[in-house]
């Protein structure tokens, strides 16, 4: 376990360039991924897929005559507390894999994967993140406007897979609703590199730049990467001081 990472918080504004990135990773040959990322054998676990299941439940929901619980019939959440619902989601399906294996974690990479808007929007995620996560976490925030988050959202629509990770896609007024603010800027304090304080744990970090676009390009995104994650290692391991 000694060269990799425990667990990575994968974070951004939709279309950022996130899943590009766990595909380009899931790519890569595990050896090479180890030696210039830190991450071995990994899992993901993404809260989008708990985002769609909610509109399907809906939506089954009403096929049944019964009354709609989280979503409208455009698919606008009935309350703030699902963002926190679906973090609570993600703690619960990395505290499944804790119990099944207490060291499994140690065996490979969990990279936990979810987009935040708002003017508190991450800052309540992470305080909602378990124990078990932030202890063991290093955050990457993929940074790009809002302006290319729109962009890139609408680029990667495909209609024949709109339940799937890669080509999802928002429609513009949830966009402007959800999404057109957040709050990384104010805790970072501007900064591409160090560490969040998070209900007593000092999380490290490190922003990837992707404007313009390198998530798109293999031979730009690997060393992009690579740098991000160096930041990053080097903050979650320190060199001792002389």
């Amino acid at each position: 376990m000694g060269e990799r990472f425990e667990t990575i918080v994968l974070i951004g504004r939709p279309a950022a360039g996130k899943s590009e990135v766990i595909d380009f990773l899931k790519k890569t040959d595990e050896a090479e991924r180890t030696r210039r990322f830190h991450i071995g054998p990994f899992e993901e676990i993404d809260d989008f897929p708990f985002v769609w299941e909610t509109f399907e439940i809906d939506d089954l929901l009403e096929r049944l005559g019964q009354p709609r619980l989280f979503t409208t019939k455009d698919y606008f959440f009935t309350g703030d507390h699902l963002w926190n619902l679906f973090i609570e989601r993600i703690n619960l399906e990395f505290q499944k894999r804790l119990a099944r294996d207490p060291d499994f974690t140690r065996k490979q990479t969990v990279v936990v994967e979810f987009s935040r808007g708002g003017a508190n929007g991450f800052a309540e995620a992470f305080s909602h993140l378990a124990d078990e996560i932030v202890s063991r976490a290093g955050i990457v925030y993929i940074n790009v406007s809002y302006e290319e988050s729109v962009r890139k959202n609408l680029r990667r629509f495909d209609p024949a897979q709109a339940d799937s990770i890669l080509y999802h896609s928002l429609p513009y007024a949830k966009m402007e609703f959800y999404y057109r603010t957040n709050d990384w800027e104010r805790l970072s304090e501007g900064r591409k590199n160090g560490r969040l304080r998070i209900r007593g744990f000092d999380v490290p970090f490190a922003v990837l730049d992707n404007e313009p676009e390198r998530t798109g390009d293999p031979a730009k995104l690997g060393p992009a990467l690579e740098e991000t994650f160096a930041k990053l290692w080097a903050e979650t391991h320190p060199a001792p001081s002389r």
